[in-house]
């Protein structure tokens, strides 16, 4: 294989709001953590353990204001991106931390804007990518459909 290939996917909750950055130039960054569960039942002991990873996103410019006006903290959502490793110094100490830059999300559940009255609660925003590689959110209504 000539290639290589850098692609997480990931479906958790939100573990906290999203926090944006904002810079010269209209660019923005949101990051917030996700949580993903793995639960079993535990052969010697009968008891049910559940592990919990925390995962650190990245999301940027449309998506990222996407995100800020939609999600809350418990949200659930899916993300698709790449790993990325960071080196940032505190106090003279060097610090590395793994983030998740996403490509491409959808929100599996979340609050819709309080500013609309209009909206039905239980209607999904999903960012999509247009042609042109921009992002836009489209109102998913569920349908009628047996699956």
């Amino acid at each position: 294989m000539a290639g290589t290939v850098n692609k997480v996917i990931l479906i958790g909750h939100l573990g906290d709001e999203v926090k944006m950055h904002y810079f010269e130039g209209g660019n923005s960054i949101g990051r917030f953590p996700i949580a993903t569960n793995e639960t079993y039942t535990n052969r010697q002991s009968g008891e049910r353990v559940t592990n919990t990873e925390w995962h650190n996103i990245v999301v940027r410019n449309k998506l990222a204001e996407i995100c800020e006006k939609y999600l809350v903290k418990g949200d659930k959502v899916y993300v698709e991106g790449r790993l990325k490793n960071r080196q940032y110094e505190i106090d003279g100490q060097k610090r590395y931390t793994t983030e998740i830059h996403v490509q491409d999300m959808t929100f599996l559940s979340t609050k819709k804007d309080p500013s609309n009255p209009s909206s039905k609660m239980d209607q999904k925003i999903i960012p999509t990518r247009t042609r042109d590689n921009s992002i836009s959110s489209i109102p998913n209504e569920d349908d009628d459909l047996p699956f």
